[in-house]
């Protein structure tokens, strides 16, 4: 399947964050209406957090039932619990706290004074070991209803870096990663395998600092180089860009 799946452009970043808060929503409450549950996996970063507080104060968000809601992350700063800079913090902020979503369906990754200690690759198996409990027999991890995932300006997603190892691992779903060229050096990141058990995957961008990397993206086969181009889903893949972010596209 061609990870470069249609683009949507939004004039700024404020309204790429309602819009995409908006269409969640509705993925969100199709998805239970017909299979129960749904599973999201979010991302950090400016988008993700925007979009976070946009989804806080939308009207509509009562059309999810949060007791049917699983909440899975993409990637994490291997940091202690509750610090400022970890994904899971950042997104309690900015709704989690918020929503009466029950704990037990909110699945941080592990954090660095967790139960692994600094073991960064025991604390990935671990995630692992969630994920696989809550998936369908024969599978690694739940179908995910929606996967979401900021695009960096070399084009990393989650934390697979471009000519890391991590972007060329076929078995495992979660992976450690050391020696991140953005700090801090030490994360935990899905790969390849699992974003792409996603039903549907967005891939979120904006400013002039992103442009080229979303064109190159579109442009590359490659995702050892290109991350971002390795980011797809099932059933769709969706590019949500505000002007900025679009301006070396082509048909843009």
């Amino acid at each position: 399947m061609s990870p470069h799946g249609p683009v949507r452009v939004h004039a700024d970043t404020a309204l790429l964050a309602k819009a995409a808060a908006t269409g969640l929503i509705q993925r969100v409450a199709d998805a239970q209406a017909e299979f129960d549950v749904a599973h999201i996996v979010l991302t950090g970063g400016r988008n993700g957090n925007a979009l976070l507080h946009e989804l806080s104060l939308t009207p509509t968000l009562g059309a999810i039932d949060f007791d049917r809601l699983h909440v899975w992350w993409g990637d994490e700063r291997f940091l202690p619990a509750g610090h400022p800079d970890r994904n899971e913090t950042q997104a309690r902020e900015a709704l989690l706290d918020t929503i009466p979503v029950p704990p037990e369906l909110v699945h941080p990754m592990p954090a660095g004074d967790g139960p692994d200690g600094d073991d960064v690759e025991a604390a990935a198996a671990r995630y692992a070991a969630e994920l696989a409990a809550a998936a369908p027999e024969g599978a690694l991890v739940p179908t995910f209803t929606l996967a979401m995932f900021g695009v960096g300006p070399d084009t990393h997603v989650a934390s697979l870096f471009p000519g890391f190892a991590a972007t060329e691992e076929t078995g495992r779903t979660v992976v450690a990663v050391r020696e991140a060229p953005k700090p801090p050096p030490t994360r935990i990141t899905l790969t390849f395998p699992a974003i792409r058990a996603a039903h549907e995957v967005w891939l979120l961008a904006a400013g002039e600092d992103k442009a080229d990397a979303v064109a190159a993206a579109r442009a590359s086969t490659d995702p050892t180089r290109t991350p971002a181009a390795g980011a797809y889903g099932t059933g769709a893949t969706l590019w949500l860009l505000d002007r900025a972010a679009a301006a070396r596209l082509p048909e843009h």
